[in-house]
């Protein structure tokens, strides 16, 4: 499987890059999803953000705060990994 990257720019200038595990939109709350991690990272510790492909500078991540949106996306991300495991 091919790895797709993206990079961040944090407050402090900077550049932070991350590895896409998974992305998808939800039709419940009409949302794209992106699940990522930094590469090589042994700690196994995932992120998540609502992603607006709208943007016009590539994309922008938002922070996911609704404890049914954090649900959903943890039953994603099981969903998905044991798929991978098979």
């Amino acid at each position: 499987m091919e790895e797709k990257t993206f990079t961040v720019v944090d407050e402090d200038g900077i550049e932070k890059e991350f590895e896409v595990i998974l992305t998808f939109k939800s039709e419940d709350f009409g949302k794209s999803y992106v699940i990522y991690k930094m590469p090589d990272d042994e700690s196994d510790e995932v992120f998540a953000a609502i992603f607006d492909e709208d943007a016009k500078d590539g994309g922008n991540l938002i922070q996911v705060e609704s404890e049914e949106e954090w649900d959903m996306l943890e039953e994603v991300l099981e969903a998905f990994l044991d798929e991978e495991e098979e």
